[in-house]
This record gives structure tokens, C-alpha cells and sequence, in this order.
């Protein structure tokens, strides 16, 4: 459950982001959805490095994501472990094949926990969560004071043409980070509707948790 719950958070970024605490953090947020508008779709390979709070590695992983707006994203990771992390926008589905077990999870309530639904909503109500702020390479994202999220910070770097996503760094409420690297990157490419839909197999044990959210 800990892997589920790190993927659920690093994914959830990709999908809300900002208080307007200065003119300065008001012009940083503006800019970044602005960018973000931009990125209709995105498809990568990625390679994931997982530091400690020391900064020592700890785990290191490769996979595959694709996103599309409003809200939808096929996150695949090959290694360590094979998983799989797939929304519509409305359910969110994990897929374990070694355990055999699939966890469904409302897609909302995802966003509502941390930062990484920025990505693909345009939801004002989520972006004064957080606040945006420029760097060289991109912005940075933290959450407000007073709202609970299990990210502590959020690095968004862009690619050269300055439309795609180069990586992004994760730190959690444990001090643990997660850098993912993306290649091979394909942006605002048409991407069929059946790429961010999941059809149980039988036989897998199956959570249920978007019941009663």
C-alpha cells in the first residue's frame, strides 16, 4: 500500500497547483497554467531515481506515461516493479500483477491531496492550493499553509522547445524524493480514448475504495 500511496501523490501533481500569496506568486502561477494549457497530451518513457532524506539512492525504476487533458493518465512502470496506473478522469485504477490485485480510487479525491493534478486542470479551487513559484529550469510548487499534502514540493522542468516536460522532482512529507526523467517524448499527439481506460481481469482480487468519497 505505501507504493500505491507514492504513486497516487506523484501522479495526483500531474493531474491541480497555487495561493495567491504576492503579485510575484500570482504572476509565477498565471505563467505556469498558461504553459501548462499549452500541453493538450504528453507521451514518455521515463526513468525514475529515489533518494532518501540523507540524499542516498534507494531505488531506481523505468516505465512509461502518457497524459491528456481533462485529468486522464496511463502511468506504466516496468521495473522495479510491473504496475500499472490508469484514470479517465472520473476512476483511478492500480494494477498490481504480482499481488494480482487491482485498487480503484475516486480520481478526485486523488486531487485533492496533492499537487500533481496541476498537469492536466484548469480547476481554480485546486490551484489556490498551492504556491508557484519561477525557476531557471521551471517552477516550483509547495502547498499552502494549512493544506494537507503528502508533497512537500513539486519541481516542474521544461524541455528545450519549452513545450514538453524534460523531469520532475517529487519530495515528500518524509523528506524522500523521487526524480523522473523523461525521453522519447511525444507532445499533443492525438491519443485514442481506450489509452486511459481499464478492464479488470478475472480472478484478481479487487479494492474497491471510491465508494462512499
Amino acid at each position: 500500500m505505501k507504493q500505491i500511496k507514492y504513486l497516487a501523490l506523484a501522479i495526483s501533481c500531474f493531474l491541480s497547483a497555487s495561493v495567491f500569496a504576492s503579485d510575484s506568486a500570482t504572476d509565477d502561477s498565471q505563467a505556469l497554467q498558461h504553459k501548462l494549457a499549452g500541453l493538450k497530451s504528453f507521451q514518455a518513457q521515463f526513468a525514475q531515481q529515489v533518494n532518501d532524506d540523507q540524499g542516498q539512492s534507494i531505488m531506481q525504476g523505468e516505465g512509461t506515461i502518457a497524459l491528456q487533458q481533462p485529468m486522464m493518465i496511463r502511468w506504466q512502470q516496468a521495473s522495479p516493479d510491473d504496475t500499472l496506473f490508469v484514470s479517465n478522469g472520473d476512476k483511478t485504477y492500480y494494477f498490481d500483477s504480482f499481488a494480482e490485485q487491482v485498487t480503484i480510487m475516486n480520481t478526485h479525491s486523488l486531487i485533492d491531496s496533492t499537487p500533481f493534478v496541476l498537469l492536466t486542470s484548469k480547476d481554480p479551487a485546486q490551484w489556490q492550493k498551492y504556491q508557484v513559484h519561477a525557476t531557471d529550469t521551471g517552477f516550483s510548487v509547495t502547498p499552502n499553509k494549512g493544506v494537507e499534502s503528502q508533497v512537500e514540493q513539486l519541481d516542474i522542468v521544461f524541455a528545450a522547445d519549452k513545450v514538453g516536460l524534460a523531469s520532475l522532482l517529487v519530495k515528500d512529507s518524509s523528506g524522500q524524493s523521487s526524480t523522473f526523467t523523461f525521453s522519447d517524448t511525444k507532445v499533443n499527439q492525438s491519443l485514442a480514448t481506450s489509452t486511459f481506460e481499464f478492464s479488470i481481469p478475472e480472478g484478481v482480487e479487487i479494492d474497491d475504495q471510491s465508494q462512499g468519497e
